[in-house]
């Protein structure tokens, strides 16, 4: 069985040598030799020569003599929840949809802020406020602890 370490150093060494801020997401091995490499950067999209540079750098330092494996490099999907704290650092100011674990609770907005325990996300709605005829729009903030969600995507908007 292949090890996860020496396909994440390879594929950490090509990412260094790029520099384009890339990252890994996840890196998935089957039992029966697929490989799954999923990448993000910090500041715009992934190209696919990088994935390719990638892929090439693994498939080349593997010895499919010893071992017979199926290789696949790709960006983490816009579908995708995010997996890492850097996919939340990288969303800071975009509209996201948090799934909390309480209830099944849901609740989309503006990422604010992100460190280590957790996020900032701030919501916007037209409230009816008392003594005033018309609805208002009324902004809150909300913070969530990494505990508290069970998934996070990012809003994917054609406005």
């Amino acid at each position: 069985m292949l090890k996860k370490k020496i396909i994440e150093e390879l594929a950490i060494e090509r990412i260094n040598e790029l520099d384009k801020g890339l990252f890994i997401v996840e890196i998935a091995i089957s039992s029966n030799n697929v490989i799954q490499v999923e990448l993000d950067v910090e500041d715009g999209n992934v190209a696919i020569n990088d994935c390719v540079s990638v892929s090439r750098n693994i498939e080349h330092n593997l010895d499919r003599e010893e071992q017979d494996f199926e290789l696949s490099v790709s960006s983490a999907g816009l579908d995708k929840p995010f997996r890492v704290l850097k996919q939340y650092i990288k969303n800071i100011g975009n509209e996201i949809k948090v799934q909390l674990k309480e209830k099944n609770n849901t609740i989309e907005g503006v990422l604010k802020h992100v460190d280590e325990n957790g996020i900032k996300l701030e919501t916007t709605s037209k409230e009816r406020v008392e003594g005033k005829k018309k609805k208002e729009i009324v902004v809150q903030e909300h913070e969530y602890t990494f505990e508290e969600i069970k998934e996070t995507k990012i809003v994917i908007s054609f406005k």
